[in-house]
């Protein structure tokens, strides 16, 4: 017990170790490279010019931590192939070179998303589908089992549920990216539940488990350099691969959808509302505004740091619930989750009225 122990300590810190190394390289090579977020637009509340590619730094350390676990020989079991493993290894190479574009040339939004499209297709390439969801009256409901006689049909479901988990999961982190450390934050706590989560599910020592801490310990050894006031930003390579890596492993570690939404899912409810907002105004959906929850926060007077404390307990308290309680449970999390995002958020608009902010 006490060398797995040992083990599992080490994965994470050597993960952060790199991790924290390579961003201070980051920190030194964005500027040199002119690869900054400017404060040009409205929304953007930092004073100066910030570092991006944060996310290289992220990849980087994972991509070390996980070749030393495959030459280790530990990266071999019986639910996880080595080679799903080199697909997500190789989608999410994508992803940076794709961020690395965006922030060097200023892609369009039409332009940056084929990057995740692309990422997520080769994980269906690879194999990666919701085969299944934990039956909240107990048990596992199987996808297969609901047309049996229409395979074809379950496995159009399986596709099309899988891609646009990985787009949706990705693009949250992606949107939620607007303060210091806190999509980086979140981030963490969300891969420490999955590994957590995957203990009970798998034996210990599993792919899953490993590659959630080695994960968790990349994004902790760049918080270092994140957390407000940030030296370093994430970049669109980080924001997005955070989202995409979280997404994959919650499929990995046996369908833990369920999971992953309780902890994202005042971020990905914020997301919604937002949408719908610009909708109702009759605005592009997908233009930024500075009308996310985090945004009106500050707005009543919150500093970063608050803002990212306050967000990140809620993910923390209902990842927790997804790691004690039962899934019909974890629905009824999801349901009051909800049910708070609505009342805390007409709240806050009703104080920012109030002050004519």
């Amino acid at each position: 017990m006490l060398d797995l122990k040992f083990k599992l300590v080490f994965i994470f810190l050597s993960a952060l170790f790199f991790s924290a190394v390579f961003t201070r390289l980051m920190i030194f090579l964005a500027p040199r490279w002119q690869i900054v977020d400017k404060p040009t637009l409205s929304r953007k509340i930092h004073q100066q010019a910030m570092p991006l590619l944060g996310g290289w730094a992220i990849y980087a350390s994972f991509l070390l931590v996980t070749i030393y676990l495959w030459l280790q020989g530990q990266l071999i079991d019986s639910k996880i192939s080595i080679d799903l493993v080199a697909f997500f290894l190789l989608a999410g190479f994508i992803l940076m070179v794709n961020g690395f574009l965006d922030d060097k040339l200023a892609l369009s939004s039409k332009q940056s998303i084929w990057g995740p499209i692309l990422a997520v297709a080769l994980m269906l390439v690879a194999g990666l589908k919701i085969a299944y969801v934990t039956n909240w009256q107990g048990g596992v409901l199987y996808l297969t089992d609901l047309w049996p006689n229409f395979s074809y049909l379950t496995d159009y479901l399986m596709i099309a549920l899988t891609f646009f988990w990985l787009m949706g999961m990705t693009y949250t982190t992606k949107i939620l990216d607007g303060l210091d450390g806190l999509t980086s934050s979140i981030g963490l706590i969300s891969s420490l539940i999955i590994f957590m989560v995957s203990l009970s599910w798998d034996v210990v020592g599993s792919t899953t488990s490993l590659l959630s801490l080695a994960l968790a310990g990349a994004i902790a050894g760049f918080l270092i350099f994140n957390w407000h006031p940030a030296k370093i930003f994430l970049g669109e390579s980080g924001s997005t691969f955070i989202g995409f890596a979280l997404g994959v492993l919650s499929i990995i570690s046996g369908s833990k959808i369920a999971t992953a939404l309780l902890v994202m899912g005042l971020p990905a409810l914020d997301i919604l509302w937002v949408i719908i907002h610009r909708i109702k105004n009759k605005k592009p959906f997908w233009q930024g505004d500075s009308q996310h929850l985090h945004f009106r926060l500050l707005r009543l007077g919150w500093s970063q740091k608050k803002v990212v404390l306050f967000m990140s307990l809620i993910s923390l308290f209902f990842g927790l619930v997804s790691i004690f309680f039962t899934t019909k449970a974890k629905l009824s999390a999801l349901f009051i989750l909800l049910f708070f995002m609505l009342i805390f958020s007409a709240w806050l608009n009703s104080r920012l009225e109030k002050q004519n902010v």
